[in-house]
This record gives C-alpha cells, sequence and structure tokens, in this order.
C-alpha cells in the first residue's frame, strides 16, 4: 500500500520534475559547459579547447569590475535602507489599525507600476534639459545648492539615483509582507508585556522584532538575490548604453555580451553567468545560515 502511495505521489509530481529539468537543470549545465569552451561560436557549434580562459578574461575585463562594483553598491545601499524603511513604516502602519488597509493600498501602487513608466518620472524628477535643471535641483536651490547632474554627472550622483529608484520599487512589496507579519504577532504577548510595565521599545526588541524575524530574513535574502540581478532599473533610467554611463550591473554585462555592441561571446556570457550564479549562491548561504542561528525561537522573558 505505501508503495503504491510513493508511486501515486512521483506520477503527481513527475510534470513539475521535468518542468524543473528542462527549463532550469538543463540549461544552467548547458551555461557551465559553454563555461569552459574557449573560442565558443553559437553559429557553427565549434570551440578550439577547453580551460579557464573565459574565467581569466571575464575577472580582468574593466566592464565586469565596473559592473561588479556597481552591483555590490547596489545591494550594500539598498537591500538594508528598504528593509529599515520597510519596516519603520510597517510599524507606523500597525499603529493605525483604520486606516492601514487604505495606506496600504497607497504604499502598494509602485509594486504594480510599470518599471519604466517609474523609470520616466525618476527621470523627470533628476533629469536636466535645455530648459530646465530639474524637479530635484529646483529643491536643491532652494537650500542654496547648486545643480548637480543626476543623470550624465558624477558617479555618486547616478549611483544616488539607481539607489533611490531600486529603494522606491521594492519597497511597496515589503511593506506588504511586514505589515502582514506584525498582524499575526499573538496580541496576548504584547497585553502580558503591558502588564508587566514593560517598555514599548523593549516590547518592540523582546516581543515584535523576534516573532517577525522570519520575514524580515527572507525579505533580506530575497532583497539580496534580486539587487544582484539588477538590470532593468539601470536601463530604466540610464538607458541600454550603460557601459558608456558607466552604470552597467552583472545581469547588463551578461546580455551585452550575448547581445549588446560587444556581443556574441555567449562563453564570456556563460562565464560571467556563473560567477553571478556563485556570488548570489554564496550570499544566499551565509544569509541562511545566519538566519537560522539568529530567527525567533521560543523562551526567554521581555522584562
Amino acid at each position: 500500500m505505501m508503495e503504491q502511495k510513493n508511486y501515486r505521489a512521483i506520477l503527481y509530481l513527475l510534470p513539475a520534475l521535468l518542468f524543473l529539468a528542462v527549463f532550469l537543470v538543463y540549461p544552467l549545465a548547458d551555461v557551465f559547459i559553454y563555461s569552459f569552451e574557449e573560442g565558443f561560436n553559437f553559429a557553427s557549434q565549434v570551440y578550439h579547447g577547453i580551460g579557464l580562459h573565459n574565467y581569466r578574461y571575464v575577472l580582468r575585463d574593466p566592464y565586469f569590475i565596473q559592473a561588479l562594483r556597481n552591483t555590490l553598491c547596489l545591494v550594500a545601499i539598498t537591500v538594508p535602507l528598504s528593509t529599515g524603511f520597510a519596516l519603520l513604516i510597517s510599524v507606523a502602519l500597525s499603529s493605525l489599525p483604520t486606516l492601514q488597509g487604505l495606506f496600504r493600498t497607497i504604499f502598494f501602487l509602485p509594486y504594480v507600476t510599470n518599471t519604466l513608466a517609474v523609470g520616466m518620472v525618476f527621470l523627470v524628477i533628476f533629469g536636466r534639459t535645455p530648459y530646465s535643471d530639474g524637479l530635484m535641483n529646483a529643491l536643491l536651490s532652494v537650500v542654496g545648492l547648486g545643480p548637480v547632474d543626476f543623470i550624465d554627472g558624477p558617479y555618486a550622483a547616478k549611483m544616488f539615483v539607481l539607489c533611490f529608484y531600486t529603494i522606491w520599487v521594492v519597497l511597496p512589496f515589503k511593506i506588504l509582507i511586514l505589515t502582514t507579519a506584525l498582524a499575526s504577532v499573538d496580541k496576548q504577548l504584547y497585553n502580558a508585556a503591558r502588564i508587566d510595565g514593560t517598555s514599548r521599545a523593549r516590547i518592540f526588541w523582546r516581543i515584535t522584532l523576534p516573532m517577525i524575524s522570519p520575514m524580515l530574513f527572507y525579505l533580506i535574502i530575497t532583497g539580496f538575490i534580486g539587487a544582484f540581478k539588477a538590470y532593468s532599473d539601470a536601463v530604466a533610467i540610464f538607458g541600454t548604453s550603460l557601459n558608456n554611463a558607466g552604470m552597467n550591473t552583472l545581469v547588463g554585462y551578461v546580455y551585452d555580451m550575448l547581445y549588446g555592441d560587444s556581443g556574441g561571446y555567449p562563453s564570456y556570457a556563460s562565464a560571467a553567468a556563473i560567477l553571478l550564479f556563485l556570488i548570489i549562491l554564496t550570499i544566499t548561504v551565509i544569509n541562511l545560515l545566519i538566519s537560522k542561528r539568529l530567527s525567533y525561537h521560543t523562551g526567554g522573558s521581555v522584562r
């Protein structure tokens, strides 16, 4: 009887397993093989050697170094800031139960808006034209600061706009997740802490934060993965010539190696994709190990 149940379970899982094998496992294995084939020509399906040349080339390519630097800056800035802002806003919304649904809808609207449309709005805010220095520069002039070219100017200004845009796009989803997590916290814990005379700050650190820690770590892990895969954000603001703008990302580098002006190098693109995969895998494993150690577990006192 047990063998029959296992047989039926395998049959139920078979379509999903086939789908994963065809669209996930096979492409990953194919890219891994391409990354070692030197001088691979996609049209003729021939190569002149097998080795680590593709990896050496990518790791020495200035454009790859530039893309790696931009991606690491984007990850280091946007993930903690977006998660922190989302937590603060979610806690504030949880104190307004009557208007929480309305504000949650308002905050979620940017998430369902097309990223390119949001990018056009950011161009209006930060971009400069022959007739205007842009809305942001108009605000800066009020406090006596000179005009800044946020789109074609210094690297720090361009990175500021990209990080601002990324945080703006990912913030609604994080707010939605955290407000749901806060609503699921057992109210009896809060009542017991208030009876004991526990301060609000201590309640937050000893009850609220531990109880929603699994969701926080989920958002941090998915935030790291999403930031490492960023590409459309940069295109929405700086256009498709990201190398010229100095704002390319790792995913953009892979795309350029395949289809861009310097495209036609699937071996280099595959090597860069494998390096990106290893970076994301390493960061994810580290985050999972940390989350297991720091996530909420029962026991302890709030006093």
